[in-house]
């Protein structure tokens, strides 16, 4: 029987797959992409699909779950964690058993969804911390000169939601990834204003990591971002677009700014979002905004990707009307496009 990728995606939509196979080891991941390259058969290696979007016609060729597993760390006193997580691992597992372990830099990743292999690709972030600034080296298998090859942090050319992995699409598959982590049982300081007030500390204060995890994990619940079999304002993708950069000058009069060391301006995508008119809840019975948060694209139970794909459009079009500003999505798209 053909294997449906809305049973493997947390938007719950997407067609067949022509192939669908499931790599528990990495020489078995590495051998089921390296024989499909061999013989011209097209490739999705699927993580956990918390970033994807699959068209309703699937996807004619190999699908390749990673479902390897372990997580290994040589810790000191001195020298902090370095933490070697096999690309199958559970990311938020991980992210709860670094602060069982006191292992200090990615407890405000807390609650996000899919796998270890797939945050240096999109470096991951929230509420103050990217990925990036733990990640010591990322090892993955080279499919256009058929090597294994180590990228250490310097190669991995990381920036807001994207790296050196994402911008070369379909070339690398991620096999390990190695986390330098301090040791202690305090929080990072605080950088992200609305975790500091649920935490009750002024930005730059530090907190237990279990406090912060905790804050996180609420934090995202309020805003359907935290998967619940039960709750429809979860059957997402997450953010379904990035916060737009931009030239200061062309940041619209009211929105949120963060500046960057570039010069450059961060404003809120979901800002725009609700001042183009599109609020909580837009849409109908089978697709809608979040009526938690206006950056999620939800399946409300009989959703098509066409249907998602259209709403998708309609906000991103609804911006560039109201603001000048084209969104990006931030899902990957397999056989469909904005």
């Amino acid at each position: 029987m053909a294997e449906l990728l809305a049973d493997h995606t947390t938007l719950r939509v997407g067609g067949a797959a022509a192939e669908f196979v499931v790599a528990t080891t990495e020489a078995e991941l590495v051998s089921a992409v390296r024989e499909a390259d061999d013989h011209g058969i097209p490739v999705l290696v699927l993580g956990g699909g918390s970033n994807l979007l699959v068209s309703d016609a699937g996807f004619d060729g190999r699908v390749v779950a990673v479902a390897t597993r372990g997580v290994h760390a040589d810790a000191d006193a001195c020298g902090g964690a370095v933490v070697r997580v096999a690309a199958g691992e559970s990311w938020d597992a991980f992210v709860t058993h670094a602060v069982t372990q006191g292992w200090v830099g990615v407890e405000a990743l807390a609650g996000i969804p899919g796998l270890v292999g797939a945050t240096p690709i999109q470096n991951v972030g929230a509420y103050g911390q990217d990925v990036s600034e733990t990640i010591a080296s990322v090892r993955c298998w080279d499919r256009s000169d058929g090597e294994v090859h180590t990228l250490f942090h310097a190669d991995c050319d990381f920036g807001y939601r994207t790296s050196r992995l994402k911008q070369e699409p379909g070339r690398w598959v991620v096999l390990e990834v190695v986390l330098q982590l301090e040791l202690g049982d305090l929080g990072t300081p605080v950088e992200y204003a609305e975790l500091g007030r649920r935490l009750g500390v002024d930005l730059g204060g530090r907190v237990p990591l279990t406090d912060v995890r905790e804050a996180v994990l609420g934090l995202r619940r309020g805003k359907g971002m935290v998967l619940d079999e039960a709750d429809h304002d979860t059957w997402s993708a997450g953010s379904f677009f990035t916060n737009p950069v931009l030239p200061a000058a062309r940041v619209p009069e009211g929105a949120p700014a963060w500046p960057q060391p570039d010069g450059s301006v961060k404003t809120s995508a979901a800002w725009l979002i609700e001042q183009a008119g599109f609020h909580r809840g837009h849409g109908n019975d089978r697709v809608a905004l979040s009526g938690k948060h206006p950056l999620a694209l939800t399946n409300r139970g009989g959703a098509t990707a066409a249907d998602l794909i259209a709403l998708a459009r309609e906000v991103r079009d609804g911006v560039r009307e109201r603001f000048g500003v084209e969104l990006v999505n931030e899902p990957v798209l397999v056989g469909c496009a904005l």
